[in-house]
């Protein structure tokens, strides 16, 4: 079986570019897989890529490379709509609204198309008129089916399938380090200034422990601001961007997650892989559906007093070294549960029901 899987671009630093990949990588095992990348703007992706995985783009922007058509959109267009006439492929995995909106009006009738989905769409007019010519819709959690469902009460059916990690052995923390760690795109929605200014607390109580900020993003210079005016210059590190997420979560004793409304749980994920307890606000949807308070780590009530309410969470951990351990390895038991071998077995049996 020939697997197409579509990314807008498989050379940024996303998560679900991550989650893809893992896929991928995961049912290369057993099929011809390719990751089609709608754009390509660097020599290299910034995550790795299986070497049983093709990789191919649909339009090159690096510099220097000439094109029929001067304008991006319309070359891209016109490309990407070249490219779904003529796929030749099994299945096609489109993971974006507007690529899977496309799908549905171009891809051969014969070839089995699914959306992947995180997120409910933004503009759900074209989600509603084309998406009951696909066959499936899947996405990576119980509640964001639900929301599809809803969505599409005429359309195809929704399933859900977890994100994937990749098959282990993964890092494995200590948990002797004192190092608090989060990760991911330094955007608005992931609220790291609340994680900053809830580590204040924590550093003014317990000053020997450090948090480690990993990614970047738009948010650098505010999240750099904050830290100078909150004096937490030397309790507060910005750790730069990294393709090996798991192995710097592995050097830490807690992971935090501050999301506001992430819907990819793949950082949370990660971190449980290492066997990392994770503290999280209630109603993040990649936290809510996979951390759960006394087993694998702590959710916070998103309420009055939020982020105090958060360094508490914080500091009872750091200062219960046996219950963080106990909680690690709740962790590492919900990551086994998501392990690439385990997911991709999900995913072969739902598209052999859907062929």
């Amino acid at each position: 079986m020939k697997v197409s899987m579509v990314l807008s671009s498989a050379y940024g630093m996303r998560a679900d570019v991550r989650s893809t990949l893992n896929l991928a990588t995961a049912l290369a095992d057993r099929h011809d897989v390719e990751v089609i990348s709608v754009r390509r703007h660097k020599d290299k992706p910034f995550f790795p890529v299986d070497a049983n995985v093709v990789l191919r783009s649909v339009v090159d922007v690096r510099p220097g490379v000439r094109h029929l058509f001067p304008r991006v959109q319309v070359r891209t267009e016109v490309a990407l709509w070249r490219m779904l006439r003529g796929l030749k492929t099994d299945v096609l995995i489109t993971t974006r609204p507007g690529l899977s909106v496309l799908a549905a009006r171009h891809a051969p009738k014969e070839v089995l198309k699914l959306a992947r989905e995180w997120a409910r769409p933004a503009t759900p007019g074209p989600v509603k008129r084309f998406y009951p010519r696909l066959d499936a819709v899947v996405t990576a959690t119980e509640s964001a089916q639900e929301e599809w469902g809803k969505l599409l009460e005429d359309g195809p059916a929704v399933h859900a399938v977890p994100d994937a990690l990749p098959n282990g052995p993964w890092p494995r923390s200590r948990m002797d380090n004192r190092i608090v760690a989060a990760g991911g795109r330094w955007v608005p929605v992931k609220a790291y200034d609340r994680l900053i200014r809830a580590f204040a607390t924590v550093a003014d109580k317990r000053p020997d422990w450090r948090l480690r900020l990993y990614g970047g993003g738009p948010e650098e210079r505010r999240l750099r601001a904050l830290v100078r005016e909150l004096d937490l210059h030397n309790h507060v590190y910005f750790m730069g961007t990294t393709p090996d997420l798991a192995g710097e979560f592995a050097k830490a004793s807690i992971v935090a997650n501050t999301s506001r409304a992430a819907y990819l749980g793949i950082t949370v994920l990660e971190a449980m892989g290492c066997g990392v307890p994770v503290v999280a606000f209630e109603g993040a949807r990649g936290a809510d559906e996979f951390v759960a308070t006394g087993y694998n780590g702590v959710l916070v009530p998103a309420a009055d007093g939020e982020l105090e309410l958060f360094a508490a969470a914080l500091l009872a951990l750091i200062d219960d070294e046996r219950r963080r351990r106990s909680l690690a390895a709740g962790a590492l038991e919900t990551a086994i549960r998501h392990e690439a071998a385990e997911i991709g077995g999900q995913w072969e049996r739902l598209i052999a029901e859907l062929r």
